[in-house]
């Protein structure tokens, strides 16, 4: 039923980095028979040798393991290698080995860098300190064996040829995240060292689709069991509503939302749901936002652009999950369930039997929407889950025709903490805190502590997506070749802050403003006492104000960072 790779492109799962002041050598220590990778440290340039070159200065070589190469990044000058440090085995895919990165790091190949003009090494050093985020990316996995950027349907589909093929070649290019640093690898036909990594999409401050119909944080989740010799497997997806909108960071809560280019909003959907299609085969969208205010906007675009789609196999159906469930009554998704069950049950899911047959198959995907699809859509995805592997359980035989996940407790609590941690792994990838609602998930309940936990995740995301996601967004397109970084004589240095500008930043402007507040409630407190404490509290009062309106008018001042230039075709 699945195969591994070719065992001639067989990947190294150990090597020794060995750190000479003119070159780094990569040595397979894994048991393979290969040669050693060297890449010099002046301008990334690489070569296979045979041995580990005698070093010629008095410092003995830096050495230690890794255990993969994820890829090269050119810069301005110079180069940067990046390789995983460490690993941790977290589970099995078709009873095959996979691993999450527990530690990465950048070695720089920019020696060339001592000849280059002052302007050009300022802006090198400016983005070479972006890549210290990408030392801090969470959620990255890998194996050696078998291509996890791919369903178990599609990896069962693959033709015998292709799954020959080295796995970075068999890799869904949307799900592969070092996609982009790979190149100057597969240049070099260096397939032993080309370990495809995969972490689910992010947006940061992206919304909506682009002009092909490609959309913000787009996640394929698969539901995998394995029981009895069975193999049983349930793809959803969610994505950001695929039209052209954004919503401007601006120090508000909830920054406004802003609709682009109307007259093209049905050519991109279009785009989308074929592409979907193609896919994943019929598609029922579910879409989870409000019915007033600037979210009722953009529901009302989806739903009117996606009849110019509609049809025996693309279904829209709206459900206001706030006005329904509320902040506590999540059971109450019962409703959607009904609405949504004759999709679930006639487009099915993957079956294998005991002998490795496929005798079930996934014909269609829910696709699920909320605005940053996260809290809303993993409530509701982990629903359906939910429901379609009872179905699986009744078809196998291990759940009679009336039998629930529920009614067995100790399963019910594993299912419930394995959505929970997936909805709290996407939402770090994306907002940079666990998931919200997420108790529901994890107890079947809202709980005081989810609902106070909510609350503190809520504001660490307002101060990560005023202050710090801009940069996090420009490391992510570094990444991923969204853009070559170049001098431009467009581009200004930066210019130097004076005064209070110097010294902003997001927790000394909170601090002063709940200093403000404090102090005023404090002399509100002595009015009784001293008539002469209004005129403080008046003061205290409007200095909180004050600051408020400075740090909105000028929050970009706080997210200063490295501007990147041409964006890539």
């Amino acid at each position: 039923m699945m195969e591994k790779a070719d065992p001639s492109q067989k990947l190294y799962t150990r090597m020794r980095l060995w750190e000479f002041p003119d070159q780094y050598v990569i040595e397979p220590t894994c048991g393979s028979t290969g040669s050693c990778l060297a890449i010099s440290r002046v301008d990334g340039s690489m070569n296979l040798i045979d041995d580990i070159p005698q070093s010629t200065s008095v410092r003995v070589p830096k050495i230690q393991t890794i255990f993969g190469i994820i890829g090269i990044l050119k810069l301005l000058a110079g180069s940067y290698l990046l390789v995983i440090t460490g690993r941790e085995h977290v589970g099995s895919y078709m009873g095959l080995p996979i691993f999450k990165v527990s530690s990465l790091k950048v070695f720089p190949c920019d020696h060339s860098l001592k000849n280059t003009p002052l302007e050009q090494k300022r802006m090198e050093t400016e983005f070479s300190g972006l890549l210290g985020i990408a030392e801090r990316t969470p959620g990255l996995y890998f194996s050696y064996d078998v291509n996890i950027t791919l369903s178990a349907q599609r990896l069962h589909s693959l033709g015998d040829e292709s799954k020959l093929l080295p796995l970075w070649r068999q890799a869904d290019p949307r799900f592969l995240w070092n996609n982009y640093m790979l190149e100057v690898l597969i240049e070099n036909k260096l397939d032993p060292y080309l370990l495809p990594v995969m972490q689910g999409s992010t947006r940061m401050w992206r919304r909506g689709a682009d002009s092909d119909g490609y959309v913000a944080n787009f996640v394929e989740s698969e539901q995998i069991m394995q029981l009895n010799g069975h193999i049983a497997s349930y793809v959803q997806v969610r994505g950001s509503i695929p039209i052209l909108w954004e919503q401007i960071v601006d120090l508000t809560y909830k920054p406004k939302f802003e609709i682009m280019r109307n007259e093209e909003a049905p050519r991109v959907l279009e785009r989308h749901f074929l592409d979907l299609r193609k896919k994943y085969g019929n598609v029922l969208a579910v879409d989870l936002v409000n019915k007033h205010g600037g979210e009722g906007r953009l529901s009302e675009k989806f739903a009117s652009a996606v009849q110019h789609v509609a049809s025996d196999d693309v279904r829209y159906l709206h459900f206001d999950f706030h006005r329904i469930c509320g902040h506590v009554h999540f059971e109450r998704l019962s409703i959607l369930y009904d609405q949504i069950e004759d999709f679930i049950v006639k487009n099915r899911y993957l079956l294998f039997n005991e002998k490795g047959g496929k005798v079930e198959e996934q014909l269609g995907v829910v696709r699920t929407n909320c605005i940053d699809c996260l809290d809303r859509t993993n409530v509701t995805q982990s629903m359906i889950g939910r429901k379609m592997m009872e179905f699986q359980l009744r078809r196998i035989g291990v759940f009679d025709a009336e039998e629930t996940i529920s009614s067995h407790p100790n399963f019910d609590e594993n299912f419930k903490i394995l959505w929970a941690n997936h909805g709290d792994d996407v939402s770090i990838q994306y907002s940079g805190t666990p998931a919200l609602k997420g108790d529901f998930v994890r107890y079947g309940r809202r709980t005081v502590q989810g609902i106070l936990n909510d609350g503190y995740n809520a504001l660490a995301r307002y101060y990560l997506n005023n202050f710090c996601d801009g940069t996090k967004q420009d490391a992510i397109d570094l990444l991923q070749g969204h853009y070559i970084v170049s001098v431009s004589r467009e581009v200004t240095p930066t210019s130097q802050k004076g005064g209070l500008e110097a010294v902003a930043s997001f927790p000394l402007a909170l601090l002063l403003v709940l200093a403000g507040f404090f102090l005023t409630i404090m002399s509100l407190s002595q009015v009784r006492y001293d008539y002469r404490h209004v005129f403080f509290s008046t003061v205290w009062a409007s200095m909180s104000v004050g600051i408020v309106a400075y740090v909105r008018a000028n929050g970009r001042v706080f997210c200063n960072r490295p501007r990147l230039h041409k964006p890539r075709s």
